[in-house]
């Protein structure tokens, strides 16, 4: 289990005691931003008879446990939540019972009186976002989006202005802004926005949604690693067992596949949206192929032992960048190689992966890099660290 690090949240009905996964005892399981919403959400609905409320992207339960008197629904991109939230309720079992987390893969249905949303960093998934809570805003409902300034995306005010109507736009507060909206008229129906994709040099195209890392282009370090993995694959037996960790659009797991079409491939993300791309492109491209998807915060469920991991490892969560990420995707993976298997990854050179590899793997072996980035080979995980 990750390492947890707790402190009490204040809100208007009284103190919340949250934990969040993560490695550093600086690192909470709210902000600035959740404060401001939970402020503004519970004076709005005082006196309310029986709201319908949906609270969008919580990171870590801030949202839903601050509102939980309210009975809020729950939808989230980010499988982190999932896990996060039943953790903090059972530090807090004053609040009473917790939806359960829904994501985009089988989002809930409106009416919703009042929707409480955590602006993401990114304009193309603030602008999904925006389209779709106005199908399932009521009449007269009412949107509270906030997030810490310095992560709102640069366009941030067009966005909003292209999708709904802006009330108004709270006064900041610690670095945190909270902007008032009602429904537009714009919906997903139709965006021209809503999928972007590319083609690689092979004549494959793949296709992703907005919350999906580089969706409308190959990113350089995965240019890079993408001929290793084509010859990590061409070694392999048909039936091998192959996961693409943490795979975004699965462009790196597709390539195996291209490479191979007998391997068993399993990928994995913690984004929904991601999932679903994934999904998209497997029908569009290797419909017959032994493949599984997974919505899971690393390793997927009863995943069992892989012949090769493929790992392009993020470095950042919300507005927190370190490598803290990568270390527990690491020590994952030791535990679910074959015997004979293997983890191949490609990250930033500066993060210096080949030192934290080594806390988990025996051999440890630099097989390809440019100026920035760095492929590594890692096997034989070490005795006693599995």
């Amino acid at each position: 289990m990750p390492e947890m690090t707790s402190a009490v949240f204040e809100t208007l009905t009284g103190p919340l005691t949250l934990m969040r996964p993560g490695a550093g005892r600086s690192l909470r399981a709210w902000d600035a931003a959740d404060e401001l919403l939970v402020q503004q959400a519970q004076e709005r609905l005082s006196g309310c008879c029986d709201p319908r409320v949906l609270v969008v992207d919580d990171n870590f339960g801030a949202l839903a446990l601050g509102l939980n008197s309210y009975s809020p629904e729950l939808v989230a991109d980010s499988a982190v939540l999932a896990g996060a939230l039943p953790r903090n309720a059972a530090l807090n079992p004053d609040v009473g019972d917790v939806a359960a987390v829904q994501s985009w893969l089988t989002p809930p249905e409106g009416p919703f009186d009042l929707v409480v949303m955590r602006i993401p960093r990114h304009a193309d998934y603030l602008g999904w976002l925006l389209r779709w809570i106005n199908g399932v805003l009521a009449e007269g409902g009412l949107l509270l989006a906030g997030g810490m300034i310095k992560h709102l995306p640069d366009r941030s005010v067009d966005v909003f202005g292209a999708a709904v109507t802006t009330e108004e736009v709270l006064p900041a507060r610690k670095k945190a802004r909270v902007v008032v909206c009602r429904a537009g008229v714009s919906l997903l129906d139709g965006w021209s926005d809503c999928w972007k994709g590319y083609g690689l040099d092979s004549g494959m195209s793949v296709q992703a949604l907005p919350a999906v890392f580089a969706r409308d282009r190959l990113d350089v370090g995965t240019r890079l690693f993408l001929p290793q993995v084509r010859k990590a694959v061409a070694t392999l037996s048909e039936g091998s067992r192959v996961l693409d960790l943490a795979c975004g659009n699965g462009v790196v797991g597709l390539t195996a596949l291209e490479q191979n079409q007998g391997l068993s491939v399993t990928f994995s993300d913690v984004s929904s949206q991601a999932v679903m791309s994934v999904q998209r492109n497997l029908a569009a491209c290797f419909s017959g192929c032994h493949v599984d998807v997974a919505h899971a915060d690393g390793m997927p469920r009863d995943a069992g032992r892989f012949d090769l991991i493929l790992l392009n490892p993020p470095f950042h969560e919300g507005g927190t960048v370190g490598d803290h990420i990568a270390l527990r995707l690491f020590r994952q993976a030791a535990r679910h190689l074959a015997p004979n298997g293997r983890l191949l990854i490609v990250g930033n050179r500066h993060l210096g992966y080949h030192r934290t590899l080594r806390q988990w793997f025996g051999d440890v072996t630099q097989v390809d890099a440019n100026p920035k980035f760095v492929v590594f080979s890692a096997q034989r995980p070490q005795a006693g660290r599995s």
